[in-house]
């Protein structure tokens, strides 16, 4: 039933006067000039039927009617009135003993401040506006305030609230046809099937697609990115990246896809067909866009995690070749000022070095392995290198499902990226000639995967990871 929204004490407190606050006392139940001269004795009303007047008058804008109970005010509401009025408030007792009375004086008050009843024609008008408002929101609480608020935009009195969750009711329900209406054109026998298939349990998963969907990644690694990699797949093998939902309101969408996460897929089975397609197609199509953003957020974070290891190994190989070379540098702030000084004979200097420095201590610097120079990252992409076993087990698949575009800026970057796709796909070794040079690629390294992977990651990386190439270049 309708009334089941609310419980019998709110339906009861619905028909009658709410709490006031003090801004509401001011706001409403403030009397004009006009309003008192309304109310004025001249016109025959003892100081009862005048304090009835105008509480009825000033409620029809507070709460949208006037509720039966008349001398059931807000005290505070009926003194601030009666003050206005220049008469007692302990006059209102015994106002509305003839209902006949209340009822003329509710009419007068229409007439006076321009509202009218909810006749055929408004309630028509009340269940297109629910309409739409119930395609976008589907709370019966919401959808029964949302009315009183615009019955009371439009000042006609608000019907009685069984009768008005009636009508919110009916309105749900029409907002049900309504979104099936709108998509059944999706509804093609072999989408029906594949619908009702994720609703079953899959023997190779052990559980049904839903819940297979519905079940995120709890950390970023390999296999949480090639599990939301297949996801992917699955739901592209749906067509559900190219679902077009667009006459759907955004906010039925949503609502729609959170009850697809939040029910079971045994209960979605049990669901009427007009109401499960939608359901079920609505989260196929929010899933086809959400597993998207976790797979490139996943492998975001497996590259940052690589990353930083290889920092923070750099970090101590760039210290321990810093003590190495500690006693050569002291050699040299030694031999440097020695071979600079015009005023020592070429013959004495070997002398004098070796006397001041010592044979033994230059025969442990001989002694000690001659270091390359460092490249310009300092060796970070060779250090990355070493994770290439790791990254291998999900780069490929990542990179064969996710298309990238970007603008000129990016030119160099998307070729890379179409050359290692191919490579992957293929399973060549050796980078291409045309290879752009940009990226670091090593065209003298027939192992491709090893070295090419790190090395066209490696602008990414240098630019603050695949977050700056994701605002450089588009993701699709």
């Amino acid at each position: 039933m309708a009334t089941r929204v609310f419980s019998k004490e709110e339906l009861a407190q619905l028909r009658g006067f709410p709490e006031i606050t003090r801004d509401e006392l001011i706001r409403f139940f403030t009397l004009t000039a006009a309003d008192q001269a309304f109310a004025d004795p001249g016109r025959g009303r003892s100081p009862r039927d005048r304090l009835g007047l105008a509480i009825q008058l000033c409620t029809l804008p507070w709460l949208g009617f006037a509720p039966d109970e008349v001398t059931a005010a807000p005290p505070v509401a009926v003194a601030r009135l009666a003050r206005q009025l220049q008469i007692a408030p302990e006059d209102l007792a015994g106002y509305g003993d003839r209902g006949q009375t209340r009822t003329d004086h509710l009419r007068l008050g229409l007439r006076y401040a321009g509202w009218r009843p909810a006749g055929v024609l408004e309630l028509k008008e009340l269940e297109e506006f629910l309409l739409a408002r119930a395609m976008e929101h589907d709370a019966p609480s919401l959808l029964f305030r949302l009315s009183c608020e615009h019955l009371r935009s439009l000042k006609v009195v608000r019907p009685g609230a069984v009768t008005l969750l009636e009508r919110v009711a009916a309105a749900r329900a029409a907002a049900e046809r309504e979104t099936y209406g709108r998509v059944v054109h999706l509804l093609t026998e072999a989408r029906r099937a594949g619908l009702d298939g994720l609703l079953v349990t899959d023997p190779e998963i052990a559980m049904s697609r839903l819940r297979w969907l519905n079940t995120g990644p709890t950390e970023a690694s390999a296999a949480a990115v090639k599990t939301e990699v297949r996801k992917l797949l699955f739901l592209r093998g749906l067509d559900a990246h190219t679902l077009d939902l667009l006459a759907l309101p955004a906010e039925r969408r949503r609502f729609l896809a959170g009850i697809g996460r939040r029910s079971s897929a045994a209960k979605l089975a049990r669901r009427d067909p007009e109401r499960r397609y939608p359901i079920v197609l609505t989260l196929l199509a929010q899933s086809a866009a959400d597993v998207l953003d976790e797979v490139v957020q996943l492998f975001d974070q497996a590259l940052s995690a690589k990353e930083s290891q290889a920092k923070h190994k750099l970090t101590g190989q760039l210290a321990e070749r810093a003590r190495q070379s500690e006693d050569k540098l002291a050699i040299a702030e030694l031999v440097v000022p020695v071979l600079a000084d015009p005023g020592i004979a070429d013959e004495q200097v070997g002398g004098l070095l070796r006397g001041e420095i010592g044979m033994d201590r230059l025969r442990m610097a001989m002694a000690e392995p001659v270091t390359s120079r460092l490249p310009r990252d300092h060796g970070q992409l060779g250090v990355l290198a070493s994770s290439y076993n790791h990254l291998r087990q999900f780069t490929p698949a990542v990179l064969e499902v996710i298309e990238f575009a970007g603008g000129p800026a990016a030119a160099e970057l998307l070729e890379a990226v179409r050359m290692l796709r191919e490579l992957n796909a293929t399973g060549t070794r050796k980078v291409p000639a045309d290879a752009p040079a940009g990226l670091g690629w090593d065209r003298n390294t027939p192992e491709t995967g090893r070295a090419s992977l790190p090395r066209l990651w490696s602008g990414a990386l240098q630019a603050d990871r695949l977050e700056h190439v994701q605002q450089q270049v588009g993701v699709g």
